[in-house]
């Protein structure tokens, strides 16, 4: 798998899209579409069920929610203006709404980038440790104790990293550049999407 990193694998187009979102930051206006979002947010999905029935649920749960705001990109240009109309019509934490379901998808993005991280940081073949670090650091907090039994459970089902790369068809030189990037650019994206809400006083723990 030497030419792993020339080809067009779903860490490199889930990279380079994340890297598109952080340019729009950059450019005059410093907001992101919603129909650009929601693209790459759909590419991550993908992450999701290759790391088995542990992440089931956020793999069932994200793909609607994602699915959700690709919907939302005909009446919403921007994400700014996404939470705008929900504060408008005063349904922003409502459940089902755009901005409700934008915040946990943020959460999705959050959940693979600390992922990612751990995974840079740490040796061996073994997905349980950067995994549980990564729930237990964004999704956790979120949910009651049934789900996080069954979470804990399902960690023993993990595929190891290099069955999970092997899904990806990556080499550990191209996975580990892919996921670098990714840890790159989608932390200025998770930081503009929490600010939307606390430049709000709208706040995330909820």
């Amino acid at each position: 798998m030497a030419a792993a990193e020339e080809e067009n694998t779903t860490l490199r187009q889930i990279a380079e899209a994340f890297q598109e979102l952080a340019l729009a930051l950059n450019s005059d206006n410093g907001d992101i579409q919603v129909a650009r979002f929601s693209h790459a947010c759909s590419l991550v999905s993908v992450l999701f069920g290759y790391l088995g029935i542990a992440f089931k649920f956020a793999e069932m749960d994200y793909v609607a929610k994602v699915q959700s705001l690709t919907e939302a990109s005909n009446s919403s240009v921007t994400l700014q203006a996404l939470v705008e109309f929900d504060i408008i019509s005063d349904s922003v934490t409502t459940r089902g709404s755009h901005s409700r379901n934008l915040l946990r998808v943020k959460r999705g993005l959050d959940m693979v980038k600390v992922l990612f991280e751990r995974l840079l940081a740490t040796e061996g073949d073994s997905l349980r440790d950067p995994a549980s670090v990564a729930y237990e650091q964004v999704f956790a907090p979120h949910h009651g104790w049934a789900i996080r039994k069954a979470v804990g459970a399902g960690m023993y089902s993990l595929p190891t990293k290099s069955q999970f790369l092997r899904n990806l068809n990556e080499d550990e030189a191209s996975a580990r550049v892919h996921m670098q990037n990714y840890v790159d650019t989608s932390a200025p994206v998770i930081q503009y999407v929490d600010n939307l809400f606390h430049s709000r006083n709208l706040g995330t723990d909820w």
